[in-house]
């Protein structure tokens, strides 16, 4: 622990002061006024984030798009002058979830989430040493309209799919998996990858429980299941959930049912073949339990549960209760509504749902505390590349923004910074940048009509590759690290950070995301 705190001490010591610096004349200087008018009101948090954050709008019809302007108004001034190495902790992060479990797996796996606070700390200290207000709009803004949200979310799935056992006799053939994976794929959509993934994990789990050489089946799962089955509506991923508030029709996403069969059918296709051989290699029989008992499902009632978060979520983005305030942040009703509905819904389901069940079912909560723990690390950090990507041309990775023009411009670029960042605001911002480079002047409303009809393509392209590339890493959707975690749980052996990335990632997702772009793009 001393180098970790070594690095703390400098950190806090160098970082504040280049930030601080680092363009003293110009916008930069304007900023700092902003965030700290008055040394008195340092130790007012309330204060010093009513003058980093916005005015509240009038007679704004729709509390979703007063907190997009609020978001966007915050992230924007930040980011045009925060410099790319602001992003190292945030590499940190990423980078102690790749190594400590290799290099220290015994330390890692009882103080990851001391790492996690470490890196988010090595962030969060120097910036709000260097940009006081803004810098705490920016941190609470991500945990309260983010961060809580995305947890409470997964919790609930989590928890509620806990509950549904599927028993009987499930062997593991190549052509069971297949017409698994396939449900789990079809179900992704409708209920959401997580929702899907976590319903689908554990009976997948077990019926390939007697095979040698199992890490490919589950990483065929992130890919498919955890990943590109969610991108046929808004219900299914994030990102497309955030285009449908932002005015994207609801059924407009099955524009790319097309994209989705060829990244189904590709995967899939080669699955089979890699578990056919390894079945056959292994000489594995299927065991001979007896008797074969007949499938049922236990704990059915909480498909009743996973209904309601799904219409919880739906309601969430098609109603508008009005909005308030918090610390300058735009918060809307309808959201509370819809956390509070996801709570009521997770705890339901372990009030009504048998002990016994959830223990056969090998439930235990490590898994959604792994994920708690890492991800705000993961959000706390990656705020400067969000603030940055945000700020379009005007920031440092404006010359990756100025080059892109064509649809596999924007299906690669957005996938490629959505495999690590949160793709919700990555495809948020590619999103914006087509608007503006095509209908620059027109309002929100003129415009995306236009976006999903004379230039779909350009909306395919960047919908698809929010969605899809989410399987490129652990971190690029939430359900992979929980699967993943799951499946150790359950003793399937799972490869490393970047184990995944080289040995599965760029060797099946890359050349499947190359076949669609040549027929798509």
């Amino acid at each position: 622990m001393k180098w970790m705190i070594l690095l703390l001490a400098v950190s806090l010591t160098v970082v504040p002061t280049a930030l601080a610096t680092a363009h003293a004349s110009g916008p930069e200087t304007d900023l700092l006024k902003a965030a700290g008018p008055t040394e008195t009101s340092h130790n007012q948090p309330g204060s010093l984030i009513a003058a980093a954050a916005p005015p509240a709008g009038h007679g704004e019809s729709n509390s979703h798009d007063a907190a997009a302007a609020d978001q966007e108004h915050g992230h924007a001034n930040l980011g045009e002058v925060l410099p790319l190495w602001s992003c190292i902790p945030f590499a940190g992060m990423l980078l102690s979830i790749a190594l400590f479990p290799l290099l220290a797996p015994d330390f890692w796996h009882h103080h990851f989430g001391k790492v996690s606070a470490f890196w988010a700390a090595t962030l969060g200290i120097p910036f709000l040493m260097a940009f006081k207000g803004l810098a705490l709009y920016e941190i609470l803004h991500i945990i309260l309209v983010d961060y809580i949200p995305f947890i409470i979310l997964l919790w609930s799935l989590y928890t509620v799919s806990g509950g549904i056992l599927l028993r009987g006799t499930l062997r593991g053939t190549p052509l069971i998996n297949v017409v698994m994976l396939l449900i789990g794929t079809l179900l992704a959509s409708w209920m959401g990858t997580t929702g899907a993934a976590m319903l689908m994990i554990r009976p997948f789990l077990r019926a390939t429980a007697h095979r040698k050489n199992r890490t490919f089946m589950v990483v065929f799962f992130i890919f498919l299941v955890a990943n590109a089955g969610g991108s046929l509506t808004p219900l299914g991923d994030p990102p497309l959930f955030l285009g449908f508030l932002h005015g994207v029709s609801f059924f407009w996403t099955l524009k790319i049912l097309p994209h989705m069969l060829t990244v189904a059918g590709v995967l899939l296709t080669v699955y089979f073949f890699l578990d056919l051989y390894a079945f056959r290699k292994e000489e594995v029989a299927v065991p001979d339990d007896g008797v074969k008992e007949p499938l049922k499902l236990d704990g059915v009632h909480n498909f009743i549960f996973l209904a309601g978060i799904v219409g919880s979520v739906l309601m969430s983005g098609v109603v508008d209760w009005g909005h308030f305030q918090l610390y300058g942040i735009h918060l809307a009703y309808q959201d509370l509504a819809r956390d509070g509905l996801l709570v009521a819904m997770g705890i339901l389901s372990m009030v009504t749902t048998s002990i016994k069940v959830r223990e056969d079912n090998d439930f235990t909560w490590f898994p959604i505390l792994e994920v708690a723990y890492l991800f705000i690390g993961i959000f706390i950090t990656m705020i400067p590349c969000l603030l940055i990507l945000k700020a379009g041309l005007k920031g440092e990775l404006a010359f990756l923004i100025h080059g892109i023009s064509r649809p596999a411009h924007y299906f690669w670029v957005t996938g490629a910074l959505s495999s690590f960042l949160d793709n919700a605001p990555t495809y948020l911002t590619f999103f914006n940048t087509a608007l503006g480079s095509f209908f620059e002047g027109a309002s929100e409303a003129q415009a995306v009509p236009l976006l999903m009809t004379e230039k779909a393509i350009y909306l395919e392209a960047i919908s698809a590759g929010a969605v899809f590339f989410g399987a490129v890493s652990y971190i690029g959707n939430a359900p992979n690290f929980m699967v993943r975690s799951i499946a150790e749980e359950a003793g399937t052996p799972m490869p490393s950070f970047f184990g995944y990335i080289f040995r599965y990632s760029l060797l099946f997702l890359i050349p499947t995301f190359v076949i669609v772009t040549l027929i798509f793009f």
